[in-house]
């Protein structure tokens, strides 16, 4: 069997040969850097390329995820688009250097108001950024109306880029593997890239009509950028839901947050393509709730202490309502591990996950710089070895 038709059977629902085993990279910076060193990060389509060829070099069954080059930079990483203009939407913008970090100052001028935010990009080592709005741009239910009303929409030469960079991609995978795309995140996590974090925890309690426009805002201005991405044919639509987390309980998430993530996840799933929804964090309270939103995968159940992860529990709850994807420490474990200890947590962590099928085991997150290559052997083979059926 192949590594694709093993991946698909598992989507399906059905049992392969072997549970796939596979590692989550970071198409820019971080890991890949590491194992290329002298790779330049802005070649997205290359640095994607090397994300399949350390894989297979590894041994393990190829899962590509695309990030960079597929969207404009607010789509995942926040704020609203200043990559053009209308005539309603005037940016101007200025480039601020603060030691290793860049910040893009925009003020975006609107017949109805002015917004403004600050979008950072911070060089954490040598060709390793992260990304992220950190002055928010809605910052009253007036800056939410602006928004709303001109912000400006996908344009069909950016759809058409997409739909080129992912089929790109996806024959570059071909049967080695599966390819996923980041899509936009889910609302709750796409609102919190448009307003202040400690406003949103309590929006929906201090003022829930505030809430309900910004977080039918957060879906609907995505959707066509997600639309996009599903045109191009790809295996799989990752969607961030990570910022919700399990410590808001799981009656506030039913209540206030899973509607709107459920309506994204039906739009996401309407042509068939999976959704794979991603809580990095505290997962275990939201393990069931994950079954009413009806996404098709859950990831990554990370272990403490990086998250609250109890596979064998969470394996118990989930009862086959979705496919499981998860969750070997890939800091704790296999960047700071010892082999020996890699091989038994790999061991024990697959015999949990293994029965009844609907599972997949890959380090819980990306990847990091400084991963010792022996680490992630260890790890290949004692999960192939122990995943045969």
């Amino acid at each position: 069997m192949t590594s694709r038709g093993r991946f698909l059977k598992v989507l399906n629902g059905e049992m392969p040969d072997r549970v796939p085993v596979t590692f989550f990279i970071v198409d820019q910076g971080h890991f890949i850097t590491q194992v290329y060193p002298g790779i330049d990060p802005y070649d997205h389509a290359e640095v994607q390329r090397k994300t399949i060829e350390i894989q297979k070099q590894l041994g393990v069954d190829v899962f590509a995820r695309m990030v960079y080059d597929i969207n404009p930079y607010h789509v995942h990483f926040g704020g609203v688009d200043v990559s053009q203009e209308t005539e309603n939407w005037e940016v101007r913008t200025q480039e601020l250097i603060n030691g290793n970090t860049i910040i893009i100052r925009s003020t975006i001028r609107t017949p109805d108001g002015t917004l403004t935010q600050d979008f950072s990009i911070n060089r954490i080592r040598k060709d390793t950024f992260m990304y992220a709005c950190t002055k928010k741009p809605i910052k009253t239910p007036e800056d939410l109306d602006i928004a709303i009303k001109y912000e400006p929409k996908i344009t069909e030469k950016q759809r058409q880029k997409t739909i080129k960079c992912i089929r790109r991609m996806k024959e570059a995978v071909g049967d080695d593997g599966i390819l996923g795309v980041w899509a936009p995140h889910g609302p709750f996590n796409i609102a919190s890239t448009l307003i202040d974090h400690t406003e949103l925890y309590s929006l929906f309690l201090t003022d829930n009509e505030y809430f309900d426009k910004l977080m039918n805002f957060a879906l609907d201005r995505t959707t066509e950028y997600m639309l996009a991405m599903d045109d191009a044919g790809p295996d799989v639509l990752c969607v961030g839901g990570n910022v919700a987390g399990g410590f808001l309980g799981r009656d506030i998430f039913e209540e206030y947050i899973l509607p709107f993530e459920k309506r994204y996840v039906d739009l996401c799933q309407a042509r068939g393509t999976p959704v794979m929804y991603h809580n990095c964090g505290e997962i275990m309270a939201l393990v069931e709730s994950y079954k009413k939103m009806g996404c098709r995968i859950v990831e990554p159940f990370s272990p403490p202490p990086l998250g609250d992860a109890d596979l064998e529990k969470a394996k118990g709850i989930v009862n086959g309502a979705y496919v499981m994807v998860g969750g070997i420490d890939q800091v704790n474990v296999l960047q700071n591990g010892t082999a020996g200890e890699v091989k038994e947590i790999t061991e024990r962590t697959m015999k949990i996950g293994k029965p009844g099928g609907k599972f997949i085991l890959q380090s819980a997150d990306f990847l990091e710089y400084g991963t010792p290559l022996e680490n992630l052997e260890a790890f290949a083979r004692t999960a192939i070895d122990h995943a045969w059926y």
